[in-house]
């Protein structure tokens, strides 16, 4: 079979019903299927295929399950396994989005994440909608951004995901619009091999409310995939990436594996491959690792 399809629930939720209702449905559009390949039990399995393209089968499964809590994710059997990974981090890596949260210690949180939501799903330039939020933090304490990162949670998943890849060869860059204080505490916890951000400016012990140019943003973020992967000897289709943002969308059509992470509307809707229901261990049954071969982070 030269096609895979692979379901992915919250552990204890995928059941060999919701497996059969897949299989039933590309079976109908006339696609011959292979024996189900349990990847860990009651919680992700690969459906292999062949005759539909990988866009007919996603489609076809979705159709059969309305409803259900299962990510479904279809692609060629060949090459699942990734050399290079790219994530984003606030709302992928980590759980918020740490501009909002910076925000939160000068009490207008509020105002700063309406912003930030409008900019995500791709209604407002990114690089704009940053230097507003940004200048909004004038006079901020610097202090403030090791309280907020003292109050930052990974996402469920990150430290597998990273250490697994890395245990198998990936090169794993985190790759934000976000800011350095946050990207170097998240990559040094997370195990990233580097990271890319944007740097807030300060002085005299209060942030300034600019940020240092060039900024990081959308065509930054897929020119660094694509400098990554010529740096590491390979073609688009043998790297991942992970967001959640219209700012990811470019680095997310592009790579080999583009995966919109619990992403906001516009970015769902763009991308081949999304991870609405469970963590972010899903990228690894998405390359097809079984769950015996996760590695602590």
């Amino acid at each position: 079979m030269d096609h895979v399809l692979t379901l992915i629930a919250p552990p204890g939720a995928l059941s060999a019903a919701v497996l059969r209702a897949a299989r039933d449905a590309l079976s109908a559009l006339g696609a011959a299927t292979g024996t189900p390949d349990w990847l860990a039990a009651a919680e992700a399995a690969d459906l292999p295929f062949a005759g539909l393209a990988p866009g007919q089968a996603d489609a076809a499964a979705r159709t059969a399950l309305p409803g259900a809590a299962v990510d479904i994710i279809a692609q060629a059997a060949e090459g699942r396994r990734k050399r290079l990974l790219i994530a984003d981090m606030d709302s992928t890596i980590v759980t918020t989005e740490t501009l909002d949260e910076l925000a939160g210690q000068a009490g207008i949180k509020d105002r700063i994440a309406a912003i930030t939501k409008r900019a995500m799903n791709g209604e407002l330039d990114f690089e704009a909608a940053l230097r507003e939020r940004v200048g909004m933090l004038a006079g901020l304490p610097v202090e403030a951004m090791q309280r907020t990162w003292e109050e930052t949670e990974l996402m469920p998943g990150a430290r597998a995901l990273v250490a697994t890849m890395r245990a198998h060869g990936a090169r794993c860059a985190l790759v934000s619009g976000g800011f350095t204080f946050f990207t170097g505490r998240v990559a040094a916890l997370v195990g990233f091999h580097e990271h890319h951000s944007n740097t807030l400016l300060e002085a005299e012990g209060r942030l300034t409310g600019h940020v240092a140019d060039p900024i990081l943003g959308r065509n930054a973020k897929l020119a660094t995939l694509k400098r990554l992967a010529a740096e590491e000897g390979i073609g688009l289709d043998a790297t991942l990436a992970v967001g959640d943002g219209a700012n990811d969308l470019d680095m997310i059509q592009a790579a080999g594996l583009g995966v919109a992470f619990r992403a906001k509307p516009v970015v769902a809707a763009a991308a081949r491959a999304r991870v609405e229901h469970a963590d972010l261990r899903a990228l690894l049954f998405a390359q097809g690792y079984r769950a015996d071969e996760f590695v602590a982070g």
